[in-house]
């Protein structure tokens, strides 16, 4: 028990890491070849709709549509209730920060002029950091849209907690009309 305390500590929760990691290989699968509702933009729950990298943290993984409990113990989610990467407004995405890979667990390290790219079966988007913020867990305001498209990363704070949430904002700057659908 030690030593999985320390290593969740230091790491990560070895066992949904492990079965984390299992599901982002299975969707990575689905991923190269998404059914054609995926390519249309009318995604199902669950559905691989794309590839989050994370350059600057040398981390990339895939987006599921959804962010119930069972979404996100595959990987990081998109909130359904905002727009897919490239429609207009704020693009959201959920993510661990402890467990099941923890995918957005050193979002606090993301830093202004940070590069994070959505490659799409559609295109491929690169967005700007501009900030992190920390909110209380039902403020709903980080996903509303705002004079320019943006998207928004938001997980667990602080660490082994669900006290509050860290909130990465970043700015749209470029859109790339066909996607590399290439592992980052």
């Amino acid at each position: 028990m030690v030593s999985d305390a320390a290593t969740t500590v230091l790491w990560q929760e070895p066992l949904s890491a492990f079965l984390a990691g299992r599901q982002q290989t299975k969707l990575e699968d689905a991923f190269a070849h998404p059914p054609r509702r995926v390519l249309v933009k009318r995604p199902l729950a669950s559905d691989a709709i794309g590839r989050i990298e994370l350059p600057s943290l040398g981390r990339d993984y895939i987006v599921i549509e959804g962010t119930a409990t069972a979404d996100l113990r595959k990987g990081p989610g998109h909130y359904t209730d905002t727009p897919l990467p490239g429609e207009p407004g704020t693009v959201a995405i959920a993510g661990h920060r402890t467990t099941f890979g923890a995918p957005f667990r050193h979002n606090d390290k993301l830093r202004k002029g940070d590069t994070i790219r959505l490659e799409m079966p559609y295109g491929g988007f690169t967005y700007r950091v501009e900030r992190n913020r920390i909110v209380d867990p039902d403020d709903l305001s980080v996903k509303r849209p705002v004079r320019y498209d943006r998207l928004v990363l938001t997980a667990c704070h602080p660490l082994y907690s669900a006290a509050r949430r860290i909130v990465t904002f970043a700015r749209l700057v470029r859109r790339d009309p066909r996607s590399k659908v290439t592992k980052g």
